[in-house]
């Protein structure tokens, strides 16, 4: 607990150096025409599918379900405190959470404080990814990531710099139509550490600065995150760290992603044993996250304007992931007990991700196909890959699987 007491202290005070030149609280008196204003939104979402997997086709391989529908309150207020809120339902998994919601205010033209569940600075901003899966560092918690804390974040001609301390995980929802609120669970949109099998663990205490040099055609950046995972077994504090170099440029019609990670948890079971996994959580749904790899990722997109009907754009993209997990070579022990003899590290997981996205109005819709080694939401054996593959488990060989996808939204 000390060490973290010297890092936030030395946090603060870097705060104070560099936003002290921009803060400039009068410069946000009100103009007549820069009123308060309130927009009240959402969207319906549905999706069909069409899987292959490790079993062969059969009835339950198609489905059309009803996505999610979600709620949007934005609160605009210039020179006072604004509102951004999101919450959202999810009925194929029987959970709903809140996805995003904190209180902002800016001090000055350049400089934005939030303060609540806002997204954790890491990577490349909103997303790191052009299709509807995201990419493979969103299963691991690293791309979209929202938790209660409070951001800063200052703009130059030159840069954009996100500072940030998140106490912990943003709020659970309730899993399979009961239970009740509360952190740690996994009733939530993006994955964080979880409670679940041996390993009694939650984050708290996180602290992110990301920078990103602006360029005509886009930004190139890197960030670097450092918490706690909390045993509350052994009532003990270890560390987790991530790092990441990332851009998003634009030329012409082409948008390009690239962005390399490597990340580290300390993780131990209720005994205050090392062990080589830990559960991660999102949709009510945990499974195990090994405790130790990079992933490198890459996006390409080509944005196409047309005058169709409805139809005023397509998006054509490829977004692919590369995980590799370096847990040690040797005998090993996961979150939820059981102990492997492995010859190499964790088997890796690959993710691609082709397809485009038509936008007709209010309506976007994405078409994917969504290919996956050891992924875990592409496998018959959900969860598997991005901890112990299948063949590391012996249940069977690492397959090349196959999902189609189609997600069609109303957006309001």
């Amino acid at each position: 607990m000390e060490a973290i007491k010297i890092i936030r202290n030395i946090l603060l005070s870097l705060f104070i150096l560099l936003f002290a030149s921009g803060l400039d609280i009068t410069a946000q008196a009100q103009s007549d025409d820069e009123e308060p204003s309130l927009h009240v939104g959402g969207a319906v979402r549905y999706n069909m599918l069409l899987s292959t997997y490790e079993s062969d086709i059969d009835a339950n391989s198609s489905q059309f379900t009803f996505d999610t529908w979600r709620i949007n309150i934005l609160y605009d207020n210039p020179g006072g405190i604004g509102l951004n809120f999101e919450y959202r339902f999810y009925p194929t998994f029987g959970t709903h959470f809140i996805k995003q919601g904190w209180l902002e205010y800016n001090f000055s033209e350049n400089v934005q404080g939030q303060l609540g569940a806002t997204q954790v600075p890491f990577g490349n901003l909103q997303y790191n990814s052009h299709n509807w899966w995201f990419s493979l560092p969103y299963y691991v918690g690293l791309e979209d990531d929202h938790d209660m804390g409070f951001k800063l974040t200052k703009s130059t001609d030159n840069w954009q710099w996100d500072f940030a301390y998140f106490f912990q995980a943003e709020p659970e929802g309730p899993v399979g139509g009961s239970g009740s609120f509360g952190v740690g669970g996994s009733g939530r949109y993006s994955y964080d550490v979880v409670p679940n099998g041996n390993t009694p663990l939650t984050e708290r205490n996180q602290f992110n600065v990301r920078g990103a040099y602006q360029l005509s055609n886009g930004e190139i950046g890197g960030s670097v995150q450092y918490g706690q995972l909390y045993n509350s077994a052994q009532d003990d504090f270890r560390g987790q760290y991530a790092a990441a170099i990332h851009a998003d440029l634009n030329s012409g019609n082409f948008n390009i992603m690239p962005q390399f990670l490597y990340y580290s948890m300390d993780a131990t079971n209720a005994s205050g044993n090392e062990v080589s996994t830990a559960f991660m959580g999102a949709y009510g749904i945990p499974y195990q996250v090994s405790t130790d790899a990079w992933i490198a990722t890459l996006g390409l997109a080509y944005s196409y304007d047309v005058e169709w009907g409805p139809v005023t754009n397509l998006n054509f993209y490829n977004d692919f992931s590369y995980m590799q997990n370096t847990v040690g070579e040797g005998t090993t022990t996961l979150a939820d007990g059981t102990t492997l003899s492995l010859d190499d590290n964790f088997q890796s997981t690959i993710q691609n991700i082709t397809g485009f996205l038509v936008s007709a109005g209010p309506v976007y819709t994405y078409f994917d196909i969504a290919q996956g080694v050891n992924q875990p939401w592409l496998t018959d054996s959900f969860g598997v890959g991005v901890g112990p593959g299948h063949e590391d488990l012996g249940i069977g060989d690492s397959e090349y699987n196959i999902r189609f996808n189609i997600n069609v939204g109303f957006y309001f």
